[in-house]
């Protein structure tokens, strides 16, 4: 029976030479970028394209969402908030205080889309791609507020984005309307970033894996066991992929400045039932290369500490609770989730592209996740605090 796989083609490692001869790289006329596609194969088919060095990855597709959690519903803007001419997430990554804007960087957004008529992204140049066949645009609201915390411009007189000065960000919607889409759509989203010299690529989104494995269980009337086993043969299958991905990015960075890929790791752990209850890094925040990010809240004492539902083993932590920014349609709206913690992350990674490359210094993807990691702070949490779920600390611009 035919099944649906995901195939991830580079054919930079396929060798045309003989033996003991030197490599000279793929025919004239030839793909050589890496590239993906989406197909029916049968059993066979399937083991012979695992024998092809042209190959880097096979796998099922495997329903993406938005991370579950509190971010699932927008709230009004809190008083507090209100109040104040700078979010507090904005305030405590440092971004006011740094010299930088985000000017010359360029970010990719694959998340819902955007409302690009939207006031906090005026004069700005919105590069949009649609992966998953609902058409550009934002009906979800989810991709808006994550690119306003990015690059937005100041709202109503509040500043909502980390970095403002960015003029040119890549849009790809790789989530539907209904905030579902497939990992085939997020590989896609992620080539095309590559191919268009992204900077920075900001992801809030997570593999469904429950629903993969009902979906095998009940619709497809799969034995539990059966079922079970197939969904984590097809998450097994799909982490590796990712990682494929990962390491073609780092290639590329060979011959040009290379790309920083970030994303959320999920809001699936309930601290607040038992402090023990705490779940690992979902896809594709825990693929080898991407800076996971990890969500935290202020407390009444002033200090910070990771949100209740945050995944843990993260590699850096941004704000993630109450963060206001761009709503559908107009003004400005809070939510809550590691969803909103990334594009703080992202933010203060286009500011440190900008101060390299204002230094002279080596300005490569490297060396921003270096300077991300290297430059957050722990000082500004409780004596609680726990190193894996916080990760290197909380990302600051540069000073």
């Amino acid at each position: 029976m035919a099944e649906t796989f995901i195939i991830l083609r580079d054919l930079s490692r396929t060798r045309l030479a003989a033996p003991f001869e030197e490599r000279v790289g793929p025919e004239p006329g030839l793909v050589s970028q890496p590239h993906v596609e989406v197909v029916e194969l049968g059993k066979r088919e399937v083991a012979e394209l695992r024998r092809d060095p042209a190959v880097a990855a096979l796998a099922r597709p495997m329903p993406t969402t938005l991370p579950g959690g509190p971010e699932d519903a927008a709230a009004p803007m809190p008083e507090a908030e209100a109040a104040q001419q700078v979010t507090w997430g904005v305030q405590a990554v440092g971004a006011p205080d740094s010299p930088r804007t985000g000017s010359g960087s360029v970010v990719a957004v694959l998340d819902t889309g955007i409302d690009a008529t939207h006031p906090a992204f005026t004069g700005m140049t919105l590069v949009e791609e649609d992966f998953t066949g609902d058409g550009t645009g934002d009906k979800n609201g989810h991709g808006t507020h994550c690119a306003g915390t990015v690059f937005g411009r100041p709202v109503d007189g509040v500043r909502i984005g980390v970095a403002p000065g960015v003029e040119k960000a890549l849009i790809g919607k790789v989530l539907g309307n209904d905030g579902t889409g497939s990992t085939s759509d997020i590989v896609k989203g992620v080539l095309w970033a590559l191919d268009h010299n992204a900077d920075v690529i900001t992801m809030s989104i997570g593999i469904d894996f429950f629903r993969y494995w009902r979906t095998l269980e009940d619709e497809l009337e799969m034995p539990q066991f059966l079922a079970m086993s197939r969904a984590l043969e097809a998450y097994r299958a799909t982490l590796r992929l990712y990682d494929r991905l990962m390491r073609m990015a780092v290639a590329q960075a060979a011959t040009g400045p290379g790309t920083v890929v970030i994303a959320a790791t999920g809001n699936a752990s309930h601290r607040e039932l038992d402090p023990d209850f705490e779940v690992g890094p979902e896809l594709p925040a825990a693929a080898e290369g991407v800076l996971g990010v990890a969500a935290v809240r202020r407390k009444q004492s002033g200090v910070l500490a990771v949100a209740d539902f945050s995944n843990t083993f993260a590699q850096i932590s941004g704000p993630g609770v109450g963060v206001v920014s761009a709503r559908t349609g107009g003004g400005l709206t809070s939510k809550s989730g590691t969803s909103m913690a990334t594009p703080h992350v992202a933010g203060a990674a286009a500011l440190w592209w900008e101060e390299l490359r204002a230094r002279g210094d080596n300005a490569r993807a490297a060396a921003v996740a270096g300077a991300l990691l290297m430059n957050a702070t722990q000082r500004v949490f409780d004596d609680n605090a726990d190193d894996e779920d916080l990760g290197a600390g909380l990302v600051q611009a540069p000073r």
